[in-house]
C-alpha cells in the first residue's frame, strides 16, 4: 500500500496561484496512477485532475482546464498541482489520490489510498 501526505494550502486572494504537494510513501509510487480531488462545505467531493503512472496523460475536469497543471515526479515520490488564476469557488479541502486502475480516471471509487487533505481558501 502507499501512504499520502498533501502540503502547501493556504488563504490566497482571488487570481492567485498555489502548488500543492503530495508526497508518498510505502509501495512504488509509479505502480500508481494519482488524482486530485477536491470538497467544499457542504458538497461531495469531486474529481479535479487525474495523471497517469509515467506522467505522459493527464485529465482535467472543465472548472479547472486551462488553469491547473498536475505533475508528477517518480524518482521524488511526489505528486503536484500547480494551481493558478484561482476563483473564489475552488475553495475546498484538497486531496491526492492512489489508484492502480490501468489508465488515468475520474471515477472517485477506483481511488484505494487517500491522503488527509489540505484546506485552499480563496478570498475574493
Amino acid at each position: 500500500q502507499v501512504q499520502l501526505v498533501e502540503s502547501g494550502g493556504g488563504l490566497v486572494q482571488a487570481g492567485g496561484s498555489l502548488r500543492l504537494s503530495c508526497a508518498a510513501s510505502g509501495r512504488t509510487f509509479s505502480d500508481y496512477a494519482m488524482g486530485w480531488f477536491r470538497q467544499a462545505p457542504g458538497k461531495e467531493r469531486e474529481f479535479v485532475t487525474a495523471i497517469s503512472r509515467t506522467g505522459r496523460n493527464t485529465y482535467y475536469s472543465d472548472s479547472v482546464k486551462d488553469r491547473f497543471t498536475i505533475s508528477r515526479d517518480n524518482a521524488k515520490n511526489t505528486l503536484y498541482l500547480q494551481m493558478s488564476s484561482l476563483k473564489p469557488e475552488d475553495t475546498a479541502v484538497y486531496y491526492c489520490a492512489a489508484t492502480l486502475f490501468p489508465v488515468t480516471t475520474a471515477t472517485i471509487t477506483h481511488y484505494r489510498y487517500w491522503g488527509q487533505g489540505t484546506q485552499v481558501t480563496v478570498s475574493s
